[in-house]
């Protein structure tokens, strides 16, 4: 995938000339659209459906086009638990989790189609929990099915004020997923083509939580015998642990590229210390993720100038980012070189603004999750495919759960994710058996 990637808003979507019947609308379906709008779906449908290799451009189409042409009519939403185990427990420096306790989002429209989003939930990083976001999706719902038809832009601002800011990020994130995946459902384009397809696959590292050299171990081996090249290692509890840890993946996965996650838990000092055992050690990190606590701007200058300056590693800011407002200092301060986006931290739209900024800059990206099913990272899958701007993509969390309640969606190859042409981003939920609130 090329990192520089392409723009958000560039013509990118192309239209085929010839699609099968089953895709024709139903006749009410024609009647109850005017000529302009029939054009338009059976012009997207032929991109949908014709074979990726054998293309005749015709036309040309996007998100932003979409976002301000396509107009939405809620027919109905409703946000449940989404409550999902996990193979064994996640610990980080700063939580640990047990269990997925996140809340799925569907939104149908009028015109039949739904869309699917995910509102993930992980303790003290994302501000809401689980009962503050189903309250929220709740007085969200209750909006959507009062609000008059819309376009899509108008809509996901409405959204936008009525969850506002980091507090409501996660939820605010989920209602953006679902109505811009009922958008592309209704027109028949997978996301990735409607965010720029640059590319329909990604390649993901695979994250091994704080656990015992030898568990680590274990983890390593498997990893590598399932063709994963890069592996994110959660650290910052205890200094010599991680090292002892780093020493055990070594052994059995030599060649694995490493990034360190430290999740706020060094102080500077712990931090640049550990910079130094691991060149003792012959280890290179490709970067090193949030090494200090989030609000210590000084600390993390101090790392990213060591880091940078005498070992050639990149630092990057995950908690420490959590606005445009700090993306603007990240990046004025040259306090990091790579700045990770979260769908949960900023919503959709505030994710593609900020992404437009740290382009623009010149600092790298990564795309990352917080502890979420196969809906919202299919989702950021589909931003990162599209977009393909993202030098260190982190999309793994759905390989840590147990069970898979998604069906459909993109299809996994090892540390491989393939994007068909299905029509949003592909993955729902059977809902009936999803608990109600």
């Amino acid at each position: 995938m090329d990192p520089i990637g392409v723009s958000l808003y560039s013509p990118s979507l192309v239209i085929f000339s010839s699609f099968p019947l089953h895709t024709i609308p139903s006749l009410s379906t024609l009647k109850s659209k005017p000529i302009s709008k029939l054009v338009y779906s059976f012009k997207t449908m032929a991109a949908a459906s014709a074979p990726m290799t054998t293309t005749t451009e015709t036309t040309i189409f996007g998100f932003k086009n979409l976002m301000e042409t396509f107009t939405v009519d809620v027919h109905r939403a409703e946000g449940r638990p989404l409550n999902v185990p996990l193979i064994s427990p996640f610990t980080i420096a700063n939580s640990r989790l047990d269990k997925v306790e996140n809340v799925a989002i569907r939104v149908e429209l009028n015109n039949g189609c739904a869309g699917w989003g995910e509102a993930p939930i992980l303790p003290f990083v994302t501000a809401e929990d689980q009962h503050t976001a189903l309250v929220k999706a709740g007085e969200a719902c209750e909006f959507l099915s009062r609000s008059p038809p819309m376009t899509l832009s108008l809509l996901l601002r409405e959204i936008g004020a009525l969850l506002p800011g980091h507090k409501f990020a996660s939820v605010r994130a989920g209602f953006e997923m679902a109505l811009i995946d009922a958008a592309a459902n209704s027109i028949g384009v997978p996301l990735w083509r409607l965010f720029g397809g640059a590319s329909n696959t990604i390649t993901t590292d695979i994250t091994i939580p704080i656990v015992s050299p030898t568990e680590a171990s274990r983890l390593a081996s498997n990893y590598q015998k399932q063709g994963f090249g890069t592996l994110k290692l959660k650290v910052g509890k205890n200094l010599n642990a991680d090292i002892e840890t780093l020493k055990a993946i070594r052994l059995v996965h030599p060649h694995c590229l490493f990034i360190l996650d430290a999740n706020e838990g060094y102080t500077s000092k712990e931090a640049i210390e550990v910079l130094e055992k691991l060149n003792e050690m012959g280890v290179t990190p490709v970067l090193f993720e949030q090494p200090v606590h989030k609000d210590d701007w000084e600390g993390l200058s101090q790392v990213n100038r060591v880091a940078k300056e005498k070992y050639g590693i990149s630092v990057a800011a995950d908690e420490s980012c959590r606005s445009l407002f700090d993306v603007q200092k990240i990046i004025e301060g040259d306090l990091a070189d790579v700045i990770n986006i979260k769908l949960a931290k900023f919503g959709v739209m505030g994710a593609l603004e900020i992404i437009e900024v740290v382009r623009r800059s010149g600092l790298n990206l990564m795309i990352g999750g917080m502890v979420e099913t196969r809906l919202a990272m299919g989702f950021a899958g589909h931003l990162a495919a599209g977009l393909g701007c993202f030098k260190f993509v982190d999309l793994d969390t759905p390989l840590l759960l147990s069970e898979d309640p998604v069906f459909g969606g993109y299809e996994v190859c090892g540390a491989v994710y393939n994007f068909t042409n299905a029509r949003g981003h592909g993955g729902f939920l059977h809902w009936d058996t999803t608990a109600w609130y």
